[in-house]
């Protein structure tokens, strides 16, 4: 259970709040991180957490996260997260403000806009009939290392416009990267270091060739990049190579981890999945529900851009700032028996999986194509499947994500 205590040492003014000690960047028993956020949410409606080196404020109720994401002038986004502090425009466009970050988003809106997801809906089957064709016969698969892996990579290769067939030496490049963001200890560090050189030297050369042979920008984006202008002037190749970079780790590891707990949900959910099997039509509306129900980015971080006084909460600036998506996402003040999955719940729409405001999710439409692809094709094919006997099923803390998730079928 989370643990609360008052605040008797005085050293600030907490406004009266409890001071939650739940450490969320340890790895955990699958699912218990939301057993603690829903603890946390019920405990009060604002708190101090004290389980970092520099504390944070938490704002876990559904009113509190969405009114707190779309006061951008009062919330900066030089800071994204609470749970470390990261260098400035570490990760673009996310730590850019207004106006920056407009002009940046109308660089890459027509990436990931509806019509771009269309464009690009028949490579994602085509790769999935593949992936999973070439699955069927093994009768087992880790979801987590596998296909919920390769499926993801392969696609963010196709939408900058780089080789699909980099996808087996990519990958590794791209675990390393995932490894560092979550795991601080010396050995895990340098790995993160050696593939954060490997990546970024991918990265330059395919900026270098499409400075020298140009591609089409409407249909490759890092022809796009290395063609517009951003504040009047082009776009240096170090702000395209952290573009590149934040994609990549924004797009593959979210996609990676909702497949793993979607196939967790169906494995343990048998009548969830024949329901799903009979009326394949409701995988987008499923999807929405699984995005609310087991949120990955369990918050979105913010930074006090001056003193503000948020609904009684003596918030100083520079202050880090914790708004709770999945504890929102699961908050009964606004939906009914949020712990069911119910893919015709009224408000399905209605939650913060994606974020709110200026900086809501770049990549949600495409996201949303994707794990439908998948899913539905994947269920074609293998349509019952259960855990594999005697599994240990974990989640890394900071940003979920089942370490694994492995499946067996007959």
């Amino acid at each position: 259970m989370t643990e609360v205590a008052d605040n008797s040492a005085g050293v600030r003014d907490l406004g009266g709040c409890p001071v939650f000690h739940t450490d969320y960047r340890v790895e955990r028993p699958a699912l218990e991180t939301h057993r603690l956020l829903n603890a946390d949410r019920e405990a009060a409606r604002f708190a101090w957490n004290d389980s970092t080196e520099e504390g944070f404020w938490v704002l876990n109720r559904f009113d509190d996260v969405r009114e707190a994401l779309q006061r951008d002038a009062d919330f900066s986004n030089d800071q994204v997260s609470s749970l470390h502090r990261s260098p400035p425009g570490i990760l673009l466009p996310e730590n850019l403000n207004q106006p920056q970050h407009a002009e940046m988003r109308r660089i890459l809106n027509p990436f990931f806009a509806p019509k771009l997801v269309r464009r690009i809906a028949d490579r994602a089957q085509e790769r999935a009939v593949a992936l999973v064709e070439r699955i069927a016969p093994r009768k087992s698969e880790d979801m987590a290392t596998g296909f919920g892996m390769t499926y993801p990579t392969e696609l963010f290769l196709a939408l900058l416009g780089l080789p699909v067939e980099d996808g087996p030496t990519f990958q590794p490049w791209v675990e390393g990267q995932f490894t560092g963001f979550f795991d601080k200890s010396p050995q895990a560090q340098q790995i993160a270091a050696q593939t954060r050189r490997e990546l970024d030297a991918y990265f330059a050369a395919a900026i270098a060739d499409r400075r020298a042979n140009p591609g089409d920008p409407t249909t490759d984006l890092v022809t796009r990049l290395v063609t517009a202008e951003y504040q009047g002037a082009p776009i240096p190749d170090e702000m395209i190579l952290t573009i590149c970079m934040t994609i990549m780790a924004a797009g593959l590891d979210t996609t990676r981890s909702a497949l793993g707990y979607t196939f967790l949900h169906m494995a343990t959910h048998p009548q969830d999945r024949q329901r799903l099997l009979d009326e394949p039509e409701l995988w987008p509306n499923a999807i929405e529900e699984i995005i609310r129900l087991y949120g990955l980015i369990i918050q979105d971080g913010r930074e006090a851009a001056h003193d503000i006084d948020f609904h009684g909460l003596p918030i100083r600036k520079g202050d880090l700032v914790w708004l709770g998506l999945a504890a929102a996402n699961q908050d009964p003040r606004v939906f009914e028996d949020p712990h069911l999955f119910d893919p015709d719940r009224p408000n399905l729409q209605q939650h913060l999986g994606f974020g709110a405001g200026y900086h809501r999710c770049l990549g949600m439409h495409l996201a949303r194509a994707e794990l439908v692809v998948a899913l539905t094709e994947w269920h074609e094919r293998i349509p019952h499947y259960r855990i594999a006997e005697g599994a240990q099923l974990r989640e890394r803390g900071s940003q979920l994500r089942l370490q694994h998730v492995p499946l067996v079928w007959d």
